[in-house]
């Protein structure tokens, strides 16, 4: 028994290591080759020549305004979804049922999303490629990760609270807004840390809804260009081998300092939801 358990250990931190070392060497790769080329020209200049000269700017513009709309529509939604789930739903078919199909959102290939979006946002309601076409095909998106990190929070709350707060005259719906959400605040952050990660560094889907247009966006019904989407026009068409490892670079960065909050949130902070 003693050498199946040191054999089983030791195939488990192989794995893990062969992990590691293969996150080390796609992240450091792209670091060293992209990092030497962002400079402040590099952030603050426009596109030109279809992303082949210039900088970024307007690129990292367009990706702050989809995902701040994605964000903006799904974390209300999620939140409310949540609550319901955990506070109200009883348990049986019908929630069992909603369950199965938000797990089955989550798992769904971001291409269908965008899909989806092209056909219904794009299409048939008549926005075109922009940025409210592409932030709501997003948010459909992340939805799954904000209410499964919402409902995991709101069970954390001891129950107590609740029966303190209802023998205190208070209503349901006072207890939830005043009591059990504010004591959960941290893990519906990290629910949308994790949603914003996710929504930066989808391709797919935003291609299809946003466009790939460089100019800044002025209102939600332009087309722009995300960091992602630059990233695969510059690779595919192989207009800047610089650039594309610059951008690459910046993107794994950001999605990065994301999960590492996101995280950090979680293992720290998450731990004082019922305080």
């Amino acid at each position: 028994m003693k050498i199946k358990n040191i054999i089983f250990y030791a195939i488990l931190g192989i794995l893990a290591l062969l992990t590691l070392a293969t996150l080390i060497l796609i992240v450091g790769y792209l670091l060293i080759n992209g990092l030497p080329h962002i400079n402040m020209e590099f952030l603050t200049q426009d596109p030109k020549m279809m992303g082949k000269e210039g900088g970024i700017f307007t690129i990292i513009v367009g990706t702050i305004y989809v995902t701040l709309v994605a964000i903006i529509i799904s974390t209300p939604i999620g939140i409310a979804a949540a609550v319901y789930y955990t506070e109200y739903a009883k348990e049986g078919i019908i929630v069992q049922i909603i369950r199965f199909f938000t797990e089955i959102l989550a798992g769904i290939p971001s291409v269908i999303f965008g899909l989806f979006g092209f056909a219904f946002f794009v299409v048939f309601l008549g926005m075109g490629w922009s940025v409210i076409s592409g932030g709501l095909t997003l948010a459909i998106m992340i939805l799954p990760t904000l209410i499964r990190a919402t409902e995991e929070s709101l069970k954390t709350v001891p129950m107590s609270y609740r029966e303190g707060s209802l023998s205190l005259g208070a209503t349901k719906w006072q207890t939830i807004v005043k009591v059990i959400i504010p004591c959960c605040k941290n893990g519906i952050l990290t629910g949308m840390i994790l949603g914003i990660g996710r929504a930066i560094g989808e391709t797919a889907a935003v291609m299809l809804t946003v466009g790939g247009a460089l100019k800044l966006p002025t209102s939600l019904f332009d087309s722009t260009r995300t960091m992602s989407v630059h990233l695969y026009m510059l690779s595919s068409e192989g207009l800047s081998q610089e650039k594309t490892f610059a951008t690459g670079a910046l993107l794994i960065i950001i999605v990065l300092i994301i999960n590492t909050t996101a995280n950090f949130i979680s293992s720290r902070l998450g731990g004082n939801n019922g305080n």
